[in-house]
């Protein structure tokens, strides 16, 4: 006789289009009965993303393949980037409804964390937290943030049964704060390969580069990513400057408070002409962007675990990271496909950016090198390490359920 699955509840903040290939999947896991409870349909609906500055509604498929179910939000001030943005009561009875195991996917700066968590703890459900984190520096560098987290930390990581890290980063950072190792289960942050590979496949790469205004020839830079101080989008505009390589492209993706100032010093650099601004591009749309790219650069100074640095590599585009993104430093290995720079220096970002471009043949090389990593870096080895996890917090729960 088969043996029973794992019932569990996954808890998140609101549709990703990151997590919802993964939840199909896991849908279809032998080992798992599974339920997703949204605590907003933010993503799925179109709406005001204050990041980007834009309205966005993703253009791919966020609700289907898998069983969900909407928790009303009951806050007056709905939103998922506060604390009191998402107050949905109904996880007090959703939780106890016969689950072995809760994931959460939603922060522990929102209020409906510490409603699933009582709850939880209430009921005697195991409790598994996902992080991205990889550091206590809070992105506004605000220095008593540190010291709050200091002490608050490692009390929100006990409450969890096991603990899930994205990375090795993650792991260590997770360790320090002290939870046991036996606590921890490393489940890689990663995206939908099958799709990220297919569609990059697919891609003409001379029409898409002659859309951007880049020529025959002509070395292309990437960045992509929301226009936002911690991203440190005017490192790569400065580096490419500097960099002067003759017909060199800049692309800027994404959009964000610090467009119009950039658009300004691209002319006062006098490389204007040479720097394309592209807006904010759908998910479905990225494909051709990457593959138009010969390397993309994510100077970022606070950017815990990016999944573009997942997308560019299976799309066969080398990445230059700042050494602050430490959820993605084990996937980067320089001068094989990619390179590590210090955050901030432009001057060595612009050496770095100088030499590749005036090497075809190493950037093919690298854009090999970074399809051929990923293929450890998969929604399997996501999947098969929660599996890992949940039966390591369930203790030996399902054999109990097993029939004599």
């Amino acid at each position: 006789m088969p043996k029973p699955k794992y019932r569990v509840l996954f808890v998140a903040t609101h549709p990703v289009q990151y997590a919802a290939p993964m939840f199909r999947q896991m849908a279809q896991h032998p080992k798992f009965d599974v339920q997703i409870a949204y605590c907003s349909l933010q993503g799925a609906e179109a709406s005001l993303d204050h990041e980007f500055g834009v309205e966005v509604k993703w253009d791919l498929p966020l609700l289907e393949g898998y069983p969900w179910v909407h928790v009303a939000n009951k806050s007056p001030w709905p939103g998922v980037g506060r604390f009191w943005g998402l107050i949905n009561p109904g996880l007090w009875k959703l939780v106890p409804g016969g689950y072995d195991a809760v994931v959460m996917y939603t922060g522990y700066m929102h209020a409906s964390f510490w409603i699933v968590a009582a709850v939880a703890k209430l009921q005697g459900v195991p409790i598994l937290f996902s992080t991205d984190a990889t550091g206590i520096n809070p992105r506004s560098g605000k220095r008593w943030k540190v010291w709050v987290k200091k002490v608050a930390l490692p009390i929100v990581y006990r409450v969890a049964t096991v603990v899930l890290p994205g990375s090795a980063a993650g792991a260590e950072y997770v360790r320090n704060l002290g939870m046991p190792s036996e606590r921890i289960v490393v489940a890689p942050f990663v995206v939908d390969n099958e799709y990220w590979s297919s569609r990059a496949a697919k891609v003409d790469r001379a029409a898409a580069r002659s859309a951007l205004g880049c020529g025959d020839g002509e070395p292309m830079v990437l960045f992509c990513a929301k226009l936002q101080p911690w991203k440190r989008p005017q490192d790569v505009l400065r580096a490419f400057a500097r960099a002067d390589v003759h017909g060199a492209r800049l692309v800027m993706a994404g959009e964000g408070p610090m467009r119009t100032e950039l658009e300004a010093e691209a002319k006062s650099l006098k490389v204007a002409e040479r720097v394309r601004f592209a807006g904010f591009v759908n998910q479905s749309e990225l494909p051709a962007l990457y593959r138009s790219a010969d390397i993309m650069v994510l100077p970022s100074e606070y950017d815990p675990c990016p999944v573009v640095v997942c997308e560019a590599m299976l799309c066969g585009c080398p990445v230059i990271l700042s050494d602050r993104v430490r959820g993605r430093r084990e996937l980067v290995s320089p001068e094989q496909n990619g390179c590590l720079f210090p955050c901030g220096d432009i001057e060595s970002l612009a050496g770095i950016l100088r030499r590749l471009l005036q090497s075809p043949t190493s950037l093919r090389r690298m854009g090999q090198a970074a399809r051929d990593r990923m293929a450890s870096w998969t929604p399997h080895e996501n999947i098969e390490a929660l599996v890992q996890a949940v039966e390591r917090a369930c203790h030996g729960k399902m054999a109990r359920k097993e029939p004599l």
